[in-house]
């Protein structure tokens, strides 16, 4: 990587724009940067590495602006950087975040954004790569094969950084060495082998839960069983433990199995006992009750007589309930009909006695009766019923013609508002019509008035700025007065000091002169005569100079209060040249009137657009409210001539149904009147016809009665009545016979069974029951049956503790064999991540990532002593170590100076201060070329070397300089930070720093009289 030209504006001490152009310092293979103290100097590396970064240095970088105090407010800081690597060249452009001043009328700041370009010279014109802060980054990163803590360590060249590395502890160098080179993944590697190891014990850990877990079940599987502890095996020995338990379990349930047995034998013999007994009284309960019922039914045998008698009766009697039944039910039938039939004609001479419909029928002597009358009435009800019609079409024609008589009033009111309603339209367009020319004249000038209002305004806009730019003319002004005077008094004094000066000059010159030096007039080393010391003293050189800045000071002050007058009169000049010395009242006045003069055109201009838009309402309005009054005269004249015919058909159709209506106002309340007539003589004829025909049924339903009687043993109806029973009466008397009979062939068949035989036998040898006997066989059934099944659940239980025994051996058998492998694993991890982290057999305590970092600290130390041999007279080298450190503490970053005039070595804090100059020198050189080998070998053709030469004397000073120089073989630039004044005599190519009040200044010089 090779730096071409660097650009710095308004960033760190500089204010303006500073260009350097390090191909020509290139030139020369090796330049000088120097300046006074707080110059600047470091900022010209800090700039360089933020246009490549984006950032500074670290210390440089916390609560450091990286934009100028010095630069003028609206200047944006920026840093531009050419560089070339790995045969491209490029450009990156880089602006910190930075606070510019508001915009005019505004106060204020507003934050600006981090900027960055990165191009790419392509065919001789530069292409734009990115224009992200992030993405030029990465690229930049990538094209140099460096992160910028690498960049500054081996770019970048800090001794004071490396004085310290060699005085460090190995675990300060191993945090640098780790940032330099990039170990991290070796350190990662080291965690990642630490957690496969305590997985890996976790693994183990979760088997050997699970194999003890397995021996707990197994004891307590075995608890219950309370097994002998004797001859147990100590409980370290889990697989022949576990083989104890299944024998001992196994012998258990041979014992338990064998009293189960005995015991469910025991529990048979009390059962059949108890059975045997309890047989023997349920027959003898059986005979007893048997007994009992025998002599039951030999007690209800007279009953049974009784009963057969009575029901024998009944059913002679029953064979006539049919014709008793039909008597009765023609009687109640007479009686319903009779009564009915009263009913019916009381209602039928209630009907007749009214002035209605039958006022004509007579219920005595020869007139027509009630059925040729109802003959008549059915004939005038089927005339009146089909004239309902008619009426029902009379009253619609009445109907219509009073909505058609409210039709013709509406209308006749529409078409009265219509006609109103057209004439105050009418009334209303005139009113527009009046005054619409007035209105389009004012309208029409609204475009020019709002020009009018625009240019007003302006006008008044123009005269408050000159007003304004008068104010600060006039404050200028009263400044460049001031500063005038300060430039004329600072120059009247630096004159006056002059002229003392040059009056004593020859003093001033005699006081320098050394016996035996020449004397730089004339060249003689003899002074016979030296010039007295005159009036001004010794410091008039120095206050002459201090005056003369001063007036620079002033002179620089005033022109730029000069430059301000001149651009705030400029600005004066043009505004009154655009109208601003007009009085702002007249303004003021001339804007409000060209403003009201807008706004009346505009109002007429939408008072005029109204008045047309209603307009044109009211015409579409008038012409419907015309169509609309001839529509309603036409609907009216329609509506008169229906009304009339209506009248005319009403009154025919009326005229021919006023006979069949008679005394009522309707034919459909005459025809309700005959309908309700018919109804009341239907129902008499009805009556008496049904009364008629149950009288005949009556008579022949007795007459079938008395035949019947002397065939079924009966003299009267009476008597049969009295022998019937009811259903439900002689159904329960037939069960009643029925059961006695079944119970007596029941108890019969009783004492023919097995049981009542044998129970009668042993009643014949004495038995007698015992209650008290049979409960206590039962209790001792009882215990013999819960002796038996508490044996047996023993039995289950071992014989289910026995088989989970076995499962838990086979399981514990498998688990112990499938945990081998794992525990070898975890035994391989945990000594591998030991030796990996420096813990266990690791002696030296060095973890990999510190052995690694050793290797290239070794290779460090070899390329940093090519250097010191040089620089040293062929006296000392580095060399690294291993040598085991101290009280445990981690070894493998130790170095140490090897003396090889005298072969003896030493730690590296023990060197003077110009040998530690030199050694770290030599330990950052070679660091700087490991790290560029492993960056991918990216050649490093421009380099910096920050200040220790003041620690040197004269030979050493002379070797390291040597040394330096070799560095610029194979084109290298390397640039030297110092501000050593042996140094300024010895490089003649040199970038500059220059300090002032305003900021600092950069300049390339350039001298062929140097030493290098």
């Amino acid at each position: 990587m090779r730096i071409h030209h660097l650009r710095i504006s308004g960033f760190g001490p500089f204010a303006g724009s500073e260009d350097i152009d390090f191909d020509r310092l290139s030139a020369h293979g090796l330049f000088l940067l120097n300046g006074p103290t707080g110059a600047g100097k470091t900022s010209v590396l800090d700039a360089i590495c933020f246009a490549l970064y984006g950032s500074v240095p670290g210390a440089r970088q916390d609560g450091k602006r990286l934009r100028s105090d010095h630069a003028d407010p609206g200047q944006e800081p920026a840093v531009i950087c050419e560089f070339s690597a790995q045969g491209r060249r490029f450009e990156v452009t880089r602006s910190p975040a930075w606070e510019k001043p508001s915009a005019r009328g505004k106060k204020g700041f507003t934050l600006q954004q981090a900027k960055t370009l990165l191009r790419e010279r392509v065919g001789g014109s530069w292409v734009e790569k990115s224009a992200r802060n992030d993405e030029a980054g990465a690229e930049i990163m990538a094209l140099l094969g460096m992160d910028r803590e690498q960049f500054t360590r081996v770019v970048m060249l800090p001794q004071g950084d490396f004085a310290a590395f060699l005085r460090s502890k190995a675990a300060d160098r191993l945090d640098l060495l780790q940032k330099l080179f990039g170990t991290q993944r070796f350190e990662a590697l080291e965690q990642e082998l630490s957690r496969e190891a305590a997985a890996a014990r976790e693994d183990v850990a979760a088997l050997s839960a699970q194999l003890e877990l397995l021996v707990s079940r197994a004891e307590t599987e075995a608890a219950p069983l309370e097994l002998p502890c004797d001859s147990a095996p100590p409980p370290g020995d889990i697989p022949r433990r576990l083989e104890w338990l299944q024998e001992s379990v196994a012998a258990r349930l041979a014992d338990l199995t064998e009293h189960a047995a005995a015991a469910e034998a025991a529990s048979r013999e009390r059962r059949t006992e108890v059975e045997l007994e309890a047989g023997r009284q349920e027959r003898h309960r059986k005979l007893h009750a048997a007994t009992a019922r025998q002599r039951a039914v030999k007690e209800g045998a007279a009953r049974q007589d009784e009963l057969l008698a009575t029901l024998a009766r009944h059913r002679q009697a029953e064979v006539l309930q049919g014709q008793l039944q039909a008597v009765d039910a023609a009687a109640a039938k007479v009686r319903s009909s009779a009564a009915a039939a009263g009913s019916a004609m009381t209602l039928l001479r209630l009907a007749a006695g009214d002035e209605g419909e039958l006022a004509q029928l007579s219920l005595e002597g020869n007139a027509p009766g009630p059925a040729e009358e109802l003959g008549r009435l059915r004939s005038l009800l089927a005339v009146v019923e089909a004239r309902i019609p008619d009426e029902e079409r009379l009253q619609d024609l009445r109907n219509r013609h009073r909505l058609l008589s409210g039709r013709q009033e509406e209308l006749q009111q529409a078409l009265d508002a219509l006609a109103f309603q057209a004439t105050q339209l009418a009334s209303e367009r005139e009113q527009l019509v009046d005054g619409l020319d007035h209105l389009e004249a004012r309208s029409a000038e609204a475009a020019l008035r709002r020009k009018e209002a625009a240019a007003a305004a302006e006008l008044l806009d123009v005269v408050q700025r000159h007003r304004t730019a008068v104010t600060v003319r006039d404050r200028v002004k009263v400044r460049h007065e001031d500063s005038r005077d300060n430039l004329l008094e600072a120059k009247r004094h630096w004159l006056d000091l002059r002229e003392d000066r040059l009056a004593n000059a020859a003093a001033e010159l005699a006081a320098k002169l050394v016996a035996g030096d020449p004397c730089p007039v004339c060249g003689s080393g003899q002074h016979p005569a030296p010039a007295d010391q005159g009036t001004g003293g010794p410091g008039l050189a120095q206050k002459e100079e201090e005056a003369h800045a001063a007036y620079e000071a002033a002179e620089a002050a005033h022109a730029l209060v000069a430059a301000e007058l001149a651009e705030a009169g400029q600005a004066v000049a043009v505004l009154a040249s655009q109208g601003g010395n007009t009085p702002e009242d007249d303004a003021r006045a001339a804007a409000d009137s060209a403003d009201a003069a807008a706004l009346d055109a505009e109002q007429a201009a939408r008072e005029l657009q109204g008045r047309r838009q209603r307009l044109e309402t009211l015409d579409a309005a008038i012409a419907e409210a015309r169509s609309n009054v001839s529509e309603a005269e036409a609907e009216l004249s329609r509506t008169a001539a229906s009304l009339a015919d209506l009248a005319g058909q009403a009154a025919a159709l009326d005229k021919g149904l006023a006979g069949l209506r008679g005394d009522h106002r309707s034919l459909d309340r005459r025809l309700r009147s005959l309908e309700d007539a018919v109804a009341v003589l239907d129902k008499a004829v009805e009556a008496q016809a049904r009364l008629d025909a149950a009288r005949l049924q009556e008579d022949e339903a007795r007459g079938h009665l008395e035949r019947a009687l002397p065939e079924a043993g009966f003299a009267t109806a009476d008597e049969v009545r009295g022998q019937l029973l009811a259903s439900s009466e002689a159904a329960a008397l037939d069960a009643a016979i029925r059961a006695a009979q079944d119970e007596a062939a029941r108890v019969a068949g009783l004492f023919e069974s097995e049981d009542i035989v044998l129970a009668l036998a042993e009643a014949a040898e004495g038995f007698q029951m015992d209650e008290e006997r049979l409960a206590g066989l039962h209790a001792g059934a009882a215990a013999a049956r819960n002796k038996a099944r508490e044996a047996d659940l023993a039995a289950g239980l071992a014989a289910r503790c026995l088989a989970s025994l076995q499962s838990i051996a086979a399981e514990y058998g498998a688990l112990a064999s499938s945990s081998r492998g794992p525990a070898e694993r975890a035994q391989m991890l945990a000594g591998l991540a030991d030796a990996a982290a420096g813990r266990g057999e690791n002696t030296y305590r060095m973890s990999l990532n510190s052995y690694v970092l050793a290797g290239r600290l070794e290779q460090v130390a070899l390329a940093a002593s090519e250097r010191l041999v040089a620089m040293s007279d062929g006296r000392y080298l580095l060399q690294h170590t291993d040598a085991k450190a101290a009280r445990g503490a981690k070894s493998g970053l130790g170095l140490e100076v090897v003396d090889q005039w005298t072969g003896f070595r030493r730690d590296t804090s023990t060197l003077s201060g110009g040998e530690s100059f030199m050694a770290s020198l030599s330990l950052a050189l070679g660091l700087a070329d490991v790290v560029q080998q492993e960056a991918g070998g990216v050649e490093i053709e421009t380099l910096f070397v920050d200040e220790g030469f003041g620690s040197l004397d004269e030979q050493s000073l002379e070797q390291v300089m040597d040394a330096l120089e070799g560095l610029r073989d194979g084109g290298r630039v390397v640039g030297l930070v110092s501000h050593v004044a042996e140094m300024k005599q010895r490089i003649g190519t040199q970038l500059q720093v220059l300090k002032g009040r305003n900021g600092s200044t950069l300049r390339i010089s350039e001298s062929l009289d140097a030493a290098v």
